[in-house]
């Protein structure tokens, strides 16, 4: 089973910063979008930001203005820097590709912001 590889998930206090990272197999030549979500506990996964091919990248509202997704130089990685985060950004945190229409998911990284 395909997996994406998923790190830099942790513990951190309100107000500070965590970077997700996230690769994809090398041969994946059709790579699309590619997205983070999120899953609190007891809620559903919830989609926080996607950067297509081309064209702008998009957020939730809740996290505008503080969380950035980025394509690396590498094709196959994407980012997400999280800045100003708050406790109620605590949740596991998944990386979605799409490689010729199909999607592909990360395993999960846990994210936990308490003091």
């Amino acid at each position: 089973q395909v997996q994406l590889v998923e790190s830099g998930g942790g513990l951190v206090q309100p107000g500070g910063s965590l970077r997700l990272s996230c690769a994809a197999p090398r041969s994946f030549h059709g790579i699309g979008a590619m997205s983070w979500y999120r899953q609190a506990p007891g809620k559903q996964r919830e989609l926080v930001a996607r950067q297509p091919t081309s064209g702008s990248a998009t957020y939730a509202d809740s996290v505008k203005g503080r969380f950035t997704i980025s394509r690396g130089s590498a094709r196959n990685t994407v980012t997400l820097e999280m800045n100003s985060l708050r406790p109620e950004d605590t949740a596991v945190y998944y990386c979605k590709v799409v490689n010729w229409g199909d999607d592909y998911w990360g395993q999960g990284t846990q994210v936990i912001v308490s003091s």
